[in-house]
């Protein structure tokens, strides 16, 4: 008898693709352009910082990989756009810079506000829409992901700012998703539970905190940088080829609840 055809897994490769991350001097941006550049990406690291992100550019070309660094306040928009055009048409975005300033809302100053509205949401939507720019003139389609938060699912205690940006974002990325998908351009978010991180680490020490926040995931630990790295490679890559519109939470349960 016959056997019919096996269907063929798409492949999660990126070869001769170009992305760009941004927030890429530490954490979660480092695990995430490490794993596209892994998956073959040539990956673009901005940040503020030029000595971390050469750094990490630098560590990531002696592993094998091609990596460049783009020193880049991403709250500026006018070095935004040209740091985008100066760059090859890109395949991949992801939107990873972020802040939270944690308070009551009595306690919050509209600097305050300002600052997590300006680089959580202002300054995603102007990388986004000076990328999405250039591809929309290539013709060349990609996936734009962006970095949001199990808190943009729920709420949270003294993260007013920080759930409204989150919430913000996934609102954003739906809406995206819509309007480019006829184009071949691909929308998705990745909400994370607390990860440990450069970030995260200061409000880890508050005493009981660890616990209070471990307490809350059913999985029963924290995450991992490395827990992000196959979820943005899945939405980069051909695998993920009918998947737009959505938010792949990486929570360990915490929103199941």
């Amino acid at each position: 008898m016959t056997q019919p055809p096996l269907p063929q897994m798409p492949s999660f490769r990126l070869d001769g693709r170009h992305a760009l991350v941004t927030g890429a001097g530490r954490g979660i941006g480092v695990a995430i352009a490490t794993a596209l550049a892994q998956q073959g990406a040539h990956v673009h690291l901005a940040a503020r910082s030029a000595g971390e992100v050469g750094a990490v550019a630098e560590a990531l070309r002696a592993g094998g990989w091609r990596a460049s660094a783009v020193a880049l306040d991403v709250t500026d928009v006018a070095a935004v756009q040209a740091a985008v055009a100066a760059l090859p048409v890109l395949s991949v975005l992801v939107n990873n810079a972020g802040t939270n300033r944690p308070n009551p809302i009595t306690e919050v100053s509209l600097e305050d506000f300002d600052a997590v509205f300006g680089l959580n949401v202002r300054a995603l939507y102007a990388v986004t829409q000076a990328v999405v720019r250039r591809m929309l003139d290539a013709g060349t389609g990609g996936s734009i992901i962006n970095i949001t938060s199990q808190m943009g699912h729920v709420g949270g205690l003294h993260r007013t700012l920080y759930c409204g940006t989150k919430h913000a974002v996934e609102g954003i990325t739906k809406a995206l998703a819509l309007e480019l998908a006829p184009r071949g351009i691909r929308v998705n978010a990745i909400a994370p539970t607390f990860i440990e991180t450069s970030m995260t680490r200061p409000f880890f020490a508050v005493p009981g905190f660890r616990d209070q926040m471990q307490a809350r995931i059913p999985l029963g630990r924290l995450g991992q940088v490395e827990d992000i790295m196959g979820a943005a490679a899945y939405l980069a890559s051909d695998a993920a080829a009918l998947v737009t519109g959505t938010s792949l939470l990486v929570d360990g349960g915490w929103t199941a609840q």
